[in-house]
């Protein structure tokens, strides 16, 4: 059994080979996703649409190595429970809408110190070494309950699932503060090394995109324009889906393209909403596309979205705040799960 709380207790960053064990083994969990759930694609590859379960779904937004605030959510209480233990028993499903890695502003001073380090060739990495340590742990999180719940746990890809910091096939470089992506490319390059980065981008690249319900649906990002299912499902061969649904800024989606998506996806349309994270905001969410596409990223706090597909979604009500003592995560005997892997 492993007990996830102990990845933030953590002092040292983790084992090349161990870590990179994992990455391959969520991979191929990823690469095996039981095709009613996801659909295949034309090559019979798992395409790019999650078609979630009947119950509630908790949706999450940008992590950005934020390990507490998934820990959090998974203890907090849904119909008296933790919500870990209705996805345990198959009544909820935990959508998280991608952004993994890079701390962002909270870790502004840090990221000033370690951009120094990366011109001086990483001779020194404390800060760099504390960054990925927080990143790196978050993504082991999220890999570990992909592994321990397959059709409960879904993480989205976001536009900064680009460990390559690549151009092309959908993702652009980033850098927002200093030069966050290629720093993290440097430094898994130098201290983990070329093969580790070749199967971490396997893992995002295997990644889907959208996840779907019959009162509403989830994107990192506002679509840029309407996407239809097939298009979707064909990602890996499109690149302009996976940058139109990862990048788009705000007032960068065409008029109507939420709503189109919305008919398209959802067996209930009049009343389905459609949640997506990706540019930030200030309060509890952000109503765009006519008050149907509800943003929920506010990187200051731990709020998530509880969507029950037996009824419509009201913000007010099921946005909620998810925070909680940090040190009493050590005591949830909920956050032990299976460690067994492939």
């Amino acid at each position: 059994m492993f007990f996830l709380p102990s990845i933030v207790t953590r002092r040292t960053l983790p084992p090349r080979e161990a870590y990179l064990h994992i990455v391959k083994a969520a991979t191929d969990k990823l690469k095996g996703e039981d095709q009613l759930v996801r659909p295949r694609d034309e090559h019979n590859r798992p395409g790019g649409l999650i078609r979630l379960q009947e119950g509630i779904t908790m949706i999450v937004p940008d992590l950005h190595a934020r390990i507490p605030f998934l820990l959090h959510a998974l203890v907090f209480p849904v119909e008296g429970r933790p919500f870990i233990d209705l996805m345990k028993e198959g009544s909820g499903t935990m959508v998280c809408v991608g952004d993994g890695l890079h701390s962002e502003a909270r870790g502004y001073q840090r990221w000033q110190v370690a951009l120094q380090e990366l011109l001086e060739g990483f001779f020194r990495h404390e800060a760099m070494d504390e960054e990925m340590l927080e990143g790196l742990g978050q993504m082991e999180l999220v890999m570990r309950l992909k592994l321990a719940f397959p059709d409960r746990f879904h993480f989205l890809k976001g536009n900064h699932e680009n460990i390559l910091n690549r151009e092309g096939n959908g993702d652009h470089p980033f850098r927002k503060f200093v030069l966050e992506g290629e720093m993290v490319r440097v430094y898994l390059q130098k201290f983990y090394g070329d093969d580790f980065l070749k199967s971490y981008a396997d893992f995002e690249r295997a990644l889907p995109l959208v996840a779907a319900d019959g009162n509403f649906m989830v994107s990192h990002a506002e679509p840029a324009r309407s996407f239809s299912r097939e298009e979707v499902i064909r990602y890996r061969s499109l690149d302009d889906v996976v940058e139109g649904l990862t990048w788009t800024p705000n007032d960068g989606s065409e008029e109507g393209s939420v709503q189109t998506m919305i008919e398209s996806f959802c067996a209930s349309p009049d009343q389905a909403v459609y949640f997506g994270g990706h540019r930030t905001i200030e309060g509890r969410y952000s109503l765009r596309a006519s008050g149907r596409f509800i943003q929920l990223h506010n990187p200051v706090s731990f709020q998530v979205a509880l969507a029950d597909s037996g009824r419509p979604f009201d913000p007010e009500r099921d946005i909620v705040d998810v925070s909680g003592d940090p040190a009493a995560l050590l005591e949830r005997s909920e956050l032990e799960i299976s460690e067994e892997t492939p």
